[in-house]
């Protein structure tokens, strides 16, 4: 049928734009993912810190096998417990190094182990339970189901490298576990920490608001918060490193080592690559030389934040800075004094706040916070 040119055609008419349209559907369950991924960051960061501890007492070794689901209860009985100090005491660090040890002075060690792993445990039964509960009440907000469940395969991943690291330290000679499968374990948990930090920092923001607030990135900035993150995590290697072979308790004068820039012997190893891994001088050396080179990076990077127009990038980085300078006060302090169990803690809560506010930095230069023209 034919219509008037002039005929009003009101059944094709587009609907109006509708504001935060961008958004619509998406902020679903997004505050309570927030919230849950707090949690999940203040279990990994206790996580660290247990795991620090259980190093700095020597009790990594005192479970001596994995057993996931039935290795979450402890010895109930004399008997176990003496079965469990029988498994110790079959291993060369009982054997070369606590051989007298008494039963009661194994469980201190025990424990300190079993609440590790039981931590691991918690974390990934909080990750499953906030996965699937997300799922199943459709709460999970559009394009985050991939990013959340990669944290819980890196968690999982992380429990059988944790026995990869524990199981070198059972082997024929040796009273510790392996330094670089101890950094492998510290650096995986720290690239988790860091995945939820960005993840809680995103979900902060509406996408809409996240989109807006791209187009005001500074790309420089940006470039240059990757640079100090990429360093600040090598740092955090080298100081696993250094941690798993005591480094940390050797040549305590500052700025020198042993009287001289360089520490003797420091390539007295054969081959020469074990040096990096395996001589005290040589690790503890290159971990002073890379926290020199961050922190000078870090005030190259300081400077060029100054120029930012934006309040709140400015402040990201001044705070950055200052923890920058104060980490590596402390590091040297704690080197000074040979490295006691509560510096050297310390020093490792220090390198998770340095981590969150390069972060924190970094996507403030990619999303600056809306300002006035006043700022």
């Amino acid at each position: 049928m034919s219509r008037s040119i002039f005929e009003d055609v009101t059944e094709t008419q587009k609907p109006a734009a509708v504001p935060g349209g961008v958004s619509g559907g998406r902020g679903r369950g997004r505050a309570l993912v927030r919230a849950w991924l707090m949690v999940l960051f203040a279990l990994v960061v206790v996580m660290i810190a247990v795991g620090g501890l259980t190093r700095l007492t020597d009790s990594g070794l005192s479970i001596t096998e994995w057993a996931p689901v039935t290795g979450a209860l402890p010895p109930l009985s004399a008997e176990d417990w003496q079965a469990e100090f029988d498994a110790y005491r079959a291993i060369p660090e009982y054997q070369l190094q606590n051989r007298g040890m008494s039963l009661d002075e194994f469980k201190v060690i025990y424990w300190w182990e079993w609440g590790h792993r039981q931590l691991g445990r918690i974390i990934g039964l909080v990750w499953a339970l906030g996965f699937v509960g997300f799922l199943a009440t459709r709460r999970m907000p559009v394009g985050w189901t991939g990013r959340l469940l990669l944290l819980g395969a890196l968690g999982g991943l992380q429990g059988a490298i944790g026995w990869w690291m524990v199981s070198s330290g059972l082997e024929a000679g040796m009273l510790d576990v392996a330094s670089y499968r101890l950094a492998v374990h510290l650096g995986l948990a720290f690239v988790i920490l860091a995945l939820i930090a960005w993840y809680v920092m995103a979900l902060g923001r509406e996408e809409a608001a996240l989109m807006q607030a791209r187009r005001n990135g500074d790309r420089r900035l940006k470039g240059m918060a990757t640079g100090l993150l990429h360093l600040t995590f090598l740092q955090v290697v080298i100081g696993a490193l250094v941690a798993g072979i005591d480094a940390g308790r050797n040549y305590v004068d500052w700025p020198l080592m042993a009287g001289g820039f360089t520490p003797p012997d420091m390539w007295a190893l054969d081959p020469v690559w074990r040096n990096l891994f395996e001589n005290d001088g040589t690790v503890q050396f290159f971990h002073r030389i890379v926290g020199y080179l961050l922190v000078l990076f870090g005030i190259g990077t300081w400077f060029a934040a100054r120029r930012s127009a934006l309040v709140s990038t400015r402040r990201a980085f001044d705070w950055l800075a200052v923890i920058l300078f104060g980490q590596m006060v402390l590091g040297i302090v704690t080197v000074m004094h040979s490295a006691p169990w509560h510096l050297a803690i310390l020093h490792q809560f220090g390198a998770v706040v340095l981590v969150v506010l390069v972060l924190r930095a970094r996507f403030l230069s990619i999303y600056p916070l809306p300002q006035s023209i006043r700022g």
